[in-house]
């Protein structure tokens, strides 16, 4: 605990100013008297201080420790209590959800707070009856925007919409799966999104190519083609190649009105080429060995128009002409079926829940055999990427087959995660050591009445996947399993309870870097920020400790983007003691096989690109990451900010700052404690309702910030 002046100097002051009250009043008396009295008072009160001066001296100090009692109450009742007043009354000023007042201190105070929040009870009424009126006048204008996201979402294409600086403003949730892979690292490092509200595309595409794409619509709009737009292809720096389709937005519906901005239409076509590749190396390939065929044909033929040629040697010259013709046939035959395959393999697939699926086929297969289907051990969680409709008409087939084979089997369908794919199984009971699953691939699908020209192998080759039938060992029955790729997921954060961390500062917050600098003057309403927090092995990062999560969120124009997350393990590539498992609740099998520490930062530092770094308590983080700046090649060198030196300037008379006395101060529930995501969010949030409180006492720009956040108690700390 630390030692607090104020304080100690309330309790002595009492007892001071007695004593110099009496030492004053006994000057005082012998100034008034003559000599001779002087001394005769002198001379009867010195035997008495000398055989009990200690009792005078101890009634004093009684007398002034009981002042000394009383003046802490007083400054508790009438001195702390009004400023806890005073902060709380701020807040609740600043946030209408904020958690009501408690009444402390005299009775005076009391009904003050009690009529503080009756007046913010008659304000927060006042604000949801305004609410309700905002939101009747706005019904309309919702429906609209429910109605572009839900068409947003259901497009085929990714789509991203710019500004004309080149920041998304807006984009679909195909556009966010695209650009996930563009920033998956060789190394696995997963969540460094590359989109963001508020980011620049040119992070992926080259500025150069949107201006120059961008100063060919100009020129068609100048010439009268109010429709214009602009098409070209690029490459990512992680060598993904990607068509671009980029479209004026214009201010005006009718195509008149001012430029506000573009539509890019983005798709991944690095498959496409590489097969298209693979493919004109085949027919060069083709082209070149046929050549010499050729040649050898044509002179074998030559000499056959030879009249007088003996029999053996027009023999041998036939021969020739038959061996090439064969090569010839069988480079064609192996081409064509490469072909075909690569034909197949790029057929378009689509993202579908596994559980949707396997109801959806079930359902069908009833209509079709009259079999009941079981869905059992169909993993709820996972994506698959098919052709749905092919893929039903499949498991129908083969269930018919069977049905007719067995009669009327039981039958049951299953889902399970297989490595990178996913397992379907068709599982049926009954003897089946007769089934030609060879001949069931192979024959166009018919069920009921809807011929296909389509084979059971045929789907399967869509999908790049494989089939067979797989028999129980107790001879109970059999499977069809389909081996199917899986789409694109993420994985939701798991909290994990535990301790706060002690406040750290070994590291200057306020050293101002050229960024830093130019970025003081802006309002704080108006930058982005990166919200983050670490989880690490220990709290002594020069000593051996290291980081194993990195968790961030966005703030963008004063919203948080909760969706928009970085979330990463870090094998720590040492042992994780067992008092930090109690607190963070990362175990050593978590982190084994994830990205190390050198391969997580620069996906972290393209995710914090263009922002202000906020923390709670950021010091001990930021130290672990300029630790690291040799090893992983990146310096994070932009401004940061930190709640708990900002609430120290806004709330001076609380004695905790912790995170969890933060957010129940200010109205805030704490979901995933402890894990680096979960505080993360937590701090953000708690940063938001900061903002106003800033406002209030004239901290509006950057530079304010980071000034007052400078003078703050914490700041001054060093361990």
């Amino acid at each position: 605990m630390s030692f607090d002046r104020r304080l100690a100097l309330i309790v002595l002051a009492p007892g001071a100013l007695l004593g110099l009250w009496l030492l004053l009043g006994a000057g005082l008396l012998l100034a008034a008297l003559g000599p001779a009295d002087r001394t005769a008072v002198t001379d009867t009160l010195a035997p008495l201080v000398d055989s009990h001066g200690m009792l005078v001296v101890l009634w004093w100090f009684l007398a002034a420790l009981g002042a000394g009692v009383v003046a802490l109450r007083l400054h508790a009742t009438y001195g702390e209590a009004p400023a806890r007043l005073a902060d709380a009354t701020r807040v609740l000023a600043g946030d209408a959800a904020a958690p009501p007042l408690t009444p402390q201190g005299g009775a005076g105070l009391r009904a003050l707070a009690e009529a503080i929040n009756a007046l913010a009870g008659q304000r927060r009424a006042l604000q949801d009856d305004m609410a309700r009126l905002v939101a009747e006048a706005s019904r309309d204008v919702a429906l609209q925007r429910d109605q572009l996201a839900a068409l947003m979402a259901e497009l085929e294409q990714s789509v991203v919409v710019l500004n004309l600086e080149g920041r998304i403003l807006l984009y679909n949730a195909r556009a966010r799966a695209l650009f996930r892979t563009l920033s998956q690292a060789p190394g696995g490092v997963a969540g460094a999104e590359l989109i963001g509200l508020g980011r620049s595309i040119h992070a992926v595409i080259d500025r150069a190519l949107i201006d120059h794409a961008r100063e060919g619509i100009a020129r068609r709009i100048a010439r009268g083609d109010a429709r214009a737009s602009a098409r070209f292809v690029t490459t990512t720096p992680l060598g993904h190649l990607i068509q671009v389709s980029l479209a004026p937005v214009r201010a005006a519906a009718d195509d008149r009105g001012d430029l506000t901005g573009f539509v890019l239409l983005l798709d991944d076509i690095t498959d496409e080429y590489e097969a298209r590749s693979r493919q004109d190396r085949r027919w060069l390939d083709l082209s070149e060995a046929s050549r010499a065929s050729f040649a050898s044909m044509q002179a074998a033929l030559d000499m056959l128009d030879y009249p007088d040629l003996e029999p053996a040697d027009r023999e041998r010259f036939q021969a020739v002409v038959r061996d090439e013709v064969g090569v010839m046939s069988h480079r064609l035959t192996t081409l064509a079926a490469d072909a075909s395959h690569d034909m197949k393999t790029r057929w378009p697939l689509q993202d579908m829940l596994g559980a949707d699926l396997a109801a959806a086929a079930a359902q069908r297969i009833t209509a079709e055999t009259g079999q009941q289907v079981d869905t059992v051990a169909v993993d709820a969680d996972i994506w698959l990427s098919v052709d749905s409709f092919a893929l039903i008409q499949a498991l129908a087939f083969l269930a018919a087959r069977l049905a007719e084979a067995l009669g009327a089997p039981h039958l049951a369908l299953r889902l399970a995660p297989a490595g990178g794919r996913a397992h379907l199984d068709l599982v049926f009971k009954g003897a089946a050591p007769g089934l030609d699953l060879a001949g069931w691939q192979t024959c166009p699908m018919q069920t009921g009445d809807a011929p296909s020209p389509l084979t059971v192998r045929d789907v399967v080759e869509r999908h790049g996947g494989e089939l067979w039938l797989e028999h129980a060992r107790d001879g109970s029955g059999a499977l069809f399993r389909f081996l199917l790729p899986v789409a694109a997921g993420t994985v939701a954060p798991v909290p994990a309870p535990g301790d706060s961390r002690p406040a750290y500062y070994d590291f200057d917050l306020f050293a101002a870097s050229a960024q830093s600098r130019e970025s003081d003057e802006r309002p704080l309403g108006e930058i982005a920020y990166t919200v983050f927090d670490t989880e690490t092995t220990g709290l002594d990062p020069a000593g051996g400790d290291e980081i194993l999560q990195i968790g961030a969120t966005r703030i963008v124009n004063g919203r948080l983007l909760a969706s928009e997350c970085f979330d990463q393990l870090v094998d720590p590539q040492r042992s994780i003691p067992e008092a930090g498992i109690a607190v963070h609740g990362i175990r050593p099998e978590m982190v084994r096989g994830k990205p190390s520490l050198a391969q997580v930062l620069p996906a972290f530092h393209a995710f914090a690109a263009d922002t202000v770094l906020v923390g709670h308590n950021v010091a001990f983080d930021m130290r672990f990451l300029t630790l690291k700046e040799n090893a992983s090649g990146v310096r994070f060198d932009q401004p940061v900010l930190d709640t708990l030196l900002l609430a120290a300037i806004i709330h001076p008379g609380e004695d905790s700052h912790g995170l969890e006395a933060m957010a129940a101060r200010l109205g805030i529930a704490v979901c995933g404690r402890h894990t680096a995501l979960g505080d993360a969010l937590a701090t953000a949030e708690i940063f938001l309702k900061l903002l106003p409180l800033l406002r209030q006492r004239g901290i509006l720009t950057l530079g304010q910030a980071r000034a007052a956040a400078q003078t703050s108690y914490y700041a001054r700390l060093r361990y």
